[in-house]
């Protein structure tokens, strides 16, 4: 009997064993076949999380490319539409569609608004007429110290002065592609003259400060250069509706008037009579605050 126990225990445990083995060997495939599901899994997660941020950027990328395509054409649109109702206004005055002077022009379109500013040639000055100190006042206007204004008023003066032919034109501290002196023929040319740089001569933008702005975040426009001076620019008279605050203190308007000036113009432009009249009773005003200052003294 106890061999037949012994017997039955040795064909028993070789069972055992091999069961368990088998066990073994399938728990360990199930582990490798869940790793390589996590990792599987990780990785489209990945690629998924990838393709959404491609996709979200392309988006992002084409309806700023649409937003920009359909400014680009309403900024045309109304450029061409004010042009021909500039025209129509000149052809047909008793029906004008824009006001004689007028600054601006606002329209509504289905896709948009737009606001057209009227700036003629004879809002600027011309650069091959205006006096230095002119131009120094201009670029002290625009933001520039008074030692940058001076320089680049100076220099103006010199490039645009013809020299004569027998006086060597030194080229050695400039562009190699640097012309004689003469008169400007285009606005661009001023970028040729040393000490200006594409923000003085293009504007910049600024951030608003939203304390004191109150508008929300915002660029608030600097004009230069080409904004102010032009080759066809006006020698004597000034459209003072449309002239920018630093031409009209480049020319010699105090900044009581522009700011008047400026304030008035919003509402209804400007006639040459009343423009005169505005002069006239801001310089009585000046005369008595002066004389007024002398008798106190």
């Amino acid at each position: 009997m106890s061999t037949n126990n012994e017997t039955r225990k040795r064909s028993v445990c070789p069972r055992v064993s091999r069961r368990v083995s088998r066990v073994s060997r399938v728990s360990g495939r199930r582990g490798s076949a869940l790793l390589a599901v996590l990792w599987v899994s990780a990785a489209l997660a990945a690629i998924a999380f990838s393709l959404s941020n491609t996709v979200r950027g392309e988006t992002d990328r084409t309806s700023n490319n649409v937003d920009g395509l359909r400014c680009y054409y309403l900024a045309q649109g109304a450029i061409w539409r004010t042009a021909d109702e500039m025209l129509w206004s000149v052809q047909t005055p008793n029906s004008p569609k824009v006001k004689r002077g007028a600054p601006f022009v606002d329209y509504r379109f289905p896709s948009g608004l737009v606001h057209v500013e009227i700036i003629p040639e004879t809002a600027k000055l011309n650069v091959n007429s205006a006096p230095p100190e002119e131009l120094y006042r201009l670029g002290v206007a625009l933001g520039l110290d008074a030692a940058k204004a001076r320089q680049i008023a100076l220099a103006i003066v010199a490039q645009r002065t013809p020299k004569p032919a027998a006086v060597p034109v030194d080229l050695s501290a400039r562009s190699s592609f640097q012309a004689r002196p003469a008169s400007f023929e285009e606005i661009e040319e001023l970028l040729l003259v040393p000490g200006i740089t594409p923000d003085i001569f293009y504007g910049t933008y600024t951030p608003a400060d939203p304390e004191t702005d109150g508008q929300g975040p915002r660029l608030i426009p600097h004009p230069g250069l080409a904004d102010c001076l032009s080759v066809f620019g006006s020698q004597d008279r000034f459209d003072v509706n449309t002239a920018s605050p630093a031409v009209l203190l480049a020319i010699g308007v105090s900044p009581q008037v522009v700011s008047s000036l400026i304030e008035r113009r919003r509402t209804e432009p400007f006639t040459e009579q009343q423009f005169a009249r505005l002069l006239i009773a801001r310089s009585r005003i000046q005369e008595a605050l002066s004389a007024a200052d002398q008798r106190a003294s």
